[in-house]
This record gives structure tokens, sequence and C-alpha cells, in this order.
């Protein structure tokens, strides 16, 4: 009786270890203009920062924002080929004739947030 409540939970324990996923690593970017409105259609430029310590290492990505005034930007592929869990960012964004820049630090299986405001 005993083996087989030992077996049951050892079970148990190895399905819920082999089940777990790792989280993605997500850079997520708020535009709002001066007047705290949320832009649609924005530009945003993510590069990584090679003067930060430590040196992140090279990154370029470009997406729009949603009608919600938000991208996302994945930065799984950063960190599947860098050795550092943690990155430097800047961020630049543009919209119509205006520009927005800001900066961001994002670590390996997490979620930043960010939120650029455009000049007037």
């Amino acid at each position: 009786m005993k083996k087989g409540i030992s077996l049951v939970c050892l079970l148990f324990v190895l399905l819920t270890l082999t089940n777990c996923k790792k989280e993605d690593s997500i850079l997520k970017v708020f535009v709002r203009s001066a007047s705290n409105q949320l832009i649609n259609g924005a530009k945003v430029i993510v590069i990584g920062d090679q003067q930060s310590t430590p040196p992140t290492g090279e990154f370029v990505d470009t997406a729009y924002t949603n009608s919600s005034g938000f991208t996302t930007i994945n930065m799984d592929d950063y960190f599947a080929s860098s050795e550092n869990t943690t990155g430097y960012f800047d961020i630049i964004v543009k919209y119509n004739l205006k520009v927005g820049a800001g900066y961001s630090r994002c670590r390996v299986h997490s979620t930043s947030v960010e939120t650029i405001y455009l000049e007037n």
C-alpha cells in the first residue's frame, strides 16, 4: 500500500516538473502623446545598448503600436543567443513628425513594461 502511494506521489511530482513552461521574455511598450492619449500606429524601434554594464549584445527590432496604443516585442531571440540574463535597450518611437525615446532593462523569463511620451 505504501509503495503504491509513493509511486503515485512520485508520478505526480514528475508530471508537474515536466509540464512547467518557462515564461517568455517580453518588452511591452506603450506610446502616449504629450496630452496622455494612447497612439495607434507609432513605430517602435528597440536597440540593444552595447555601452551598458554588463554590455548588451546586438539586437534591433521594430514594431508598430496597435489600436490600444501598445506593442509587444518578444525578447526570447535575444536571450537565446546571449549568456546574460539581463539586457538594456534603447527605445525610439516615431509617429508622423514626432519622436520619443526611452530606455528599458529586460530580464529573461519576465515582462518589462515601458511608456514613451511623444514630444509636443
